[in-house]
């Protein structure tokens, strides 16, 4: 057999692999709802793993090597996880609420997360983020410089807390 079919042959079956996620070379620190959350991840992708395998010949070979795809990040993200307890501060710490007034006085109230956990519309902000980078270690009062993709912005921090509301 020529070369070129077995080349053919060995593309096809890697188009079929899913492309695997890229895991951040920041460290993984996780406050210990998101330590929870992937925990929670682990074992849902392991249940639908599960499933697929109990179809026997049924079984959807994409579903299952995403779902493998997955699992390979997901435990990754786990063994790697750093859980911070967050604790009474006077500083921004992972796991703390920070309110922050823009130049514009117009207040916004953010959580600084790890990455898994990030959610902007929830106002969960990796702490890796710029605006994450820019909270972490600011006291009430201090000025940070958040620099954004559409112009750095002055912020002064206004609020720490643990609670969510």
């Amino acid at each position: 057999m020529s070369r070129a079919f077995v080349n053919e042959d060995n593309a096809a079956a890697q188009a079929d692999q899913p492309v695997e996620r890229q895991v951040s070379a920041q460290p993984n620190y996780v406050t210990p709802t998101g330590f929870a959350q992937l925990q929670a991840q682990v074992a849902e992708l392991q249940a639908l793993h599960g499933q697929q395998a109990a179809r026997g010949d049924l079984v959807d070979q994409q579903r299952v090597a995403d779902l493998e795809r997955d699992l390979r990040y997901f435990n990754q993200r786990l063994q790697s996880a750093q859980v911070v307890t967050p604790s009474d501060s006077d500083q921004v710490r992972i796991g703390h609420w920070a309110t922050f007034a823009d130049e514009h006085d117009h207040e916004q109230r953010v959580q600084l997360v790890g990455e898994d956990q990030a959610d902007a519309a929830s106002g969960l902000i990796n702490w890796g983020s710029p605006l994450g980078r820019a909270l972490l270690g600011t006291r009430i009062g201090d000025e940070a410089t958040w620099k954004r993709p559409m112009g750095d912005m002055v912020i002064e921090v206004v609020a720490i807390d643990l609670t969510p509301d």
